[in-house]
C-alpha cells in the first residue's frame, strides 16, 4: 500500500490510515515528497514527484493499492497509467488535483504573474519533462488506469473545486466510485474518521 500526501503535507498526517490499514493486514509505504516534511530539497514540480514514485516503486514495490491526496493524487494517477496494473489494485484519490493548466492559471491570478512568467514556466517543465502544463492531466490519464478507484471529494474545497470533480464524474468511468462530503474543505475531508472508515473499507 503506497500513500502519496499533497502540497505543504507530509506522510505523518496519514498515520491514523497507516495504523487502521496495518490492522487490516497492509505493509503500508508512506514518504515525504521532495521539500516536504523530513525530505530535503527547496522545490517540488509535479514531474519530480512522478519520478519519486517510481523510484519508490521500484525499491518497495510492486504495490496492490494506492491513496493520494491533492497533489500526491494527480502524481499517482499519472505515475500509474504507466506501471502494470489491473482491475485487481485499489487506487483511492480524495481532493485531486486534476488539471494542471487551471492550478496554474490559479496561481497566475492570486500571484497577478504576467503571461511571460507562465510562459517560461511550461517551457521549464516541458524541458524537464518532455510534455506541456496540458499533459498532466488527471482526466487524460485516468483514460488509461484499470484500478477499481473511490474519488473522494468535498463540496466545500477551495483548493481542488467541486467543478473539476464534476467533470471527472461526467467522464462517467465504470471503475470509479465518487464519494461527496461537505463542510470539510480540501484538507479536513482525509481526518474525518467516517471518511477514513470508508476509505479503510474501500481498500
Amino acid at each position: 500500500m503506497l500513500i502519496a500526501h499533497g502540497f505543504q503535507s507530509a506522510s505523518v498526517n496519514f498515520e491514523a490510515y497507516a495504523a487502521a490499514l496495518v490492522e487490516k493486514g497492509y505493509e503500508v509505504i508512506a514518504f515525504d515528497a521532495p521539500a516536504h516534511g523530513r525530505s530535503g530539497g527547496k522545490r517540488i514540480v509535479l514531474p519530480e514527484y512522478v519520478r519519486m514514485l517510481r523510484s519508490v516503486n521500484q525499491y518497495y514495490g510492486p504495490f496492490h493499492s494506492y491513496m493520494g491526496h491533492s497533489l500526491g493524487g494527480l502524481a499517482l494517477v499519472l505515475f500509474l497509467e504507466d506501471a502494470p496494473h489491473n482491475n485487481d489494485n485499489h487506487l483511492v484519490l480524495v481532493s485531486p488535483l486534476v488539471e494542471m493548466t487551471a492550478a496554474v492559471a490559479t496561481l497566475k491570478t492570486v500571484l497577478r504573474l504576467p503571461d511571460v512568467v507562465i510562459s517560461d514556466m511550461n517551457e521549464y517543465v516541458q524541458e524537464i519533462s518532455g510534455h506541456p502544463f496540458s499533459w498532466y492531466s488527471l482526466r487524460r490519464a485516468l483514460g488509461q488506469i484499470q484500478a477499481k478507484t473511490m474519488y473522494v471529494q468535498d463540496e466545500d474545497d477551495q483548493i481542488t473545486p467541486m467543478p473539476d470533480a464534476l467533470t471527472v464524474k461526467n467522464d462517467n468511468r465504470p471503475n470509479i466510485r465518487f464519494v461527496f462530503t461537505k463542510g470539510f474543505g480540501h484538507r479536513r475531508i482525509y481526518k474525518d474518521p467516517n471518511v477514513r472508515r470508508q476509505i479503510v473499507q474501500f481498500l
